[in-house]
């Protein structure tokens, strides 16, 4: 088993070598003038003083109000972050996971996706091989998604199976050579070993414990960090069920926010962060958020993601 961690970064665009660090923004844009602190700075009485003790202009006000109202109304179906350009950036893992996948999927012939989300990721490694599984199964629980992977994933032929993420697959044993997820919820190793092949291999980038850790606890104070997504549990548990992990690397990789609007549709999308989130419910958060970011230009978190890749015995 090889255990690996983050040495360098630089730098590259799509299709550069995988060792080095592919920062692939959702924005790569600089603060701009409005990410600045108090345009007027005319005062305007104790309402408007903001969380830091600054006085905030009318314009930092009306601006909140316009960012909070424009990332509240963005649909959240599917995994699509285009919304985030110019507006927010992370890092990418050194693994390339699309990448390692797409080899992979390219030698199979029979691979099941667990929690697909739209399957617009998979619809678009689908389109880039240049032989498909004969056979290829997918998962997801929340009904917009599953319809909408049922669109994506049409002309590829490809199964979609509606079911939640906690509840046993309804599919026959030793039946598939690749099972992958990416970022799921849950892991239901036993099942994953059921269904994987002799010699079969499951291949998964999960979020590890303390993500965005630094979000979470400036909206909601410090948070414990579980480590129930750790990758060393997660080994340890595809151990129990009878799998050989070949492969476990993890990464702390930035992701910053140049707006209170990114970091908004953010917490609608990526619901496990603050799981009570609402707008109304963290007005004041938010705006203390705002105001951070108008001083500073951005706010920065760390994503923790980890790799890891299991193989069932022969």
């Amino acid at each position: 088993m090889r255990s690996w961690s983050r040495t360098k970064l630089q730098f590259c665009g799509v299709g550069e070598p995988e060792q080095q660090i592919c920062y692939q923004p959702l924005a790569i844009e600089m603060p701009t003038q409005r990410h600045r602190l108090f345009s007027s700075g005319v005062r305007l009485g104790p309402n408007f003083l903001g969380s830091s003790g600054h006085t905030v202009s009318m314009a930092s006000q009306s601006e909140f109000e316009q960012l909070l109202d424009e990332a509240n109304k963005v649909p959240t179906v599917g995994w699509d972050f285009s919304w985030f350009v110019g507006r927010a950036s992370e890092e990418r893992p050194t693994w390339a996971y699309s990448r390692s996948l797409t080899r992979r999927i390219q030698s199979s012939l029979a691979m099941l996706e667990l929690q697909t989300g739209g399957g617009e990721r998979l619809a678009e490694m689908l389109s880039e091989v240049k032989r498909r599984p004969t056979t290829i199964v997918v998962t997801e629980s929340w009904s917009p998604n599953a319809a909408l992977a049922k669109l994506n994933l049409a002309a590829f032929g490809v199964s979609v199976l509606e079911l939640d993420d906690k509840a046993d697959l309804p599919l026959p044993d030793n039946a598939f050579d690749l099972v992958c997820a990416r970022h799921p919820t849950t892991t239901l190793w036993n099942e994953i070993a059921r269904v994987l092949q002799s010699g079969g291999t499951f291949f998964s980038q999960q979020i590890g414990s303390g993500t965005n850790s630094e979000l979470a606890d400036f909206m909601m104070g410090p948070q414990p960090i579980s480590g129930s997504q750790s990758s060393q549990r997660a080994a340890t548990l595809a151990g129990q069920a009878g799998l050989e992990v070949t492969d476990l690397r993890e990464e702390s990789l930035p992701v910053v926010f140049f707006d209170v609007g990114a970091v908004v549709y953010f917490l609608r999308k990526v619901i496990w962060t603050v799981p009570d989130f609402t707008v109304e419910k963290y007005r004041e958060r938010l705006f203390a958020l705002h105001e951070h970011i108008q001083f500073h230009g951005s706010f920065q978190s760390h994503a923790r993601r980890f790799l890891i890749e299991a193989r069932k015995p022969n």
